[in-house]
């Protein structure tokens, strides 16, 4: 039998979900996204965090365009391959109610670059590097890139990822607002690990509300986000974990979430 793709480990309320091809750096197989979509699946009702990361060298490298081989003068239809594959994972990372973290351990290029964009926080080593390779191959940045590039770090930049495909180390990533954190190597897996225990301490529902709001704030006027606004405190003021987050303020302890 051949090695699972991905690998899933759960503790403490906190999902590890390791893509595991590194020989391919990473990159996707349709059989991947299949076991990754499993894996998210198993643990949507049970983690309070979840962290993307790749196993050896890299994050993900994309595509294995391998495995959607193309002949000299053979068309192949890639808007079938995002459509079945990486649009449902984008959507998949934006709408679960888990903060997921992407711990970008080397290069993330292609569809991986924009799998870790996807992610709510993204934390990288410093000898990562974010790719935009698209051009190269005459195409354009899928799996939410051209949704995500202009908003987080503006038309220019954007442009000049996509239309270049040069390599944007990671320390920069972060100077440009690209990603959250840039650390050293060293320092990453404490620093993801420090991150997920903290999110993982913290009230679920509360952080559901705040993905969903910010995710979704383009939306709305400044008016239907304050009458927004206003629900969801109301909402979240009824809730056990509030009453429970008050309590342990004033009794100078530390308090304990269950979601209700």
């Amino acid at each position: 039998m051949s090695d699972p793709t991905i690998l899933l480990a759960e503790q403490g309320g906190i999902a590890r979900i390791t893509l595991n091809r590194p020989d391919r750096l990473n990159s996707f197989t349709a059989a991947m996204h299949e076991e990754l979509r499993a894996a998210l699946d198993k643990v949507a009702g049970t983690a309070r965090v979840i962290v993307l990361t790749g196993a050896g060298r890299g994050f993900c490298a994309g595509q294995d365009l391998n495995d959607r081989a193309v002949s000299p003068g053979e068309a192949v239809d890639l808007g079938e391959t995002v459509e079945q594959s990486w649009n449902p994972l984008i959507r998949r990372l934006a709408s679960l109610p888990q903060p997921v973290i992407a711990r970008v351990n080397g290069v993330a290029a292609g569809a991986g670059a924009n799998i870790a964009l996807a992610c709510d926080l993204v934390i990288a080593g410093r000898s990562a590097k974010f790719i935009q390779s698209f051009a190269n191959l005459g195409l354009i940045p899928d799996s939410g890139g051209s949704w995500h590039l202009p908003r987080l770090v503006g038309q220019a930049r954007a442009l000049g990822l996509a239309l270049t495909a040069e390599p944007l180390p990671a320390d920069k990533a972060a100077e440009w607002g690209l990603i959250w954190k840039c650390v050293d190597d060293e320092a990453l897996d404490g620093e993801v690990d420090a991150l997920a225990a903290r999110l993982a301490g913290l009230p679920p529902l509360g952080l559901a509300a705040i993905k969903q709001i910010v995710r979704t704030t383009g939306e709305r006027t400044l008016d239907q986000e304050l009458d927004l606004q206003r629900d969801e405190m109301r909402r979240l003021g009824f809730t056990e974990d509030y009453r429970e987050g008050v309590a342990a303020f004033l009794e100078k302890r530390p308090a304990t979430y269950h979601g209700r």
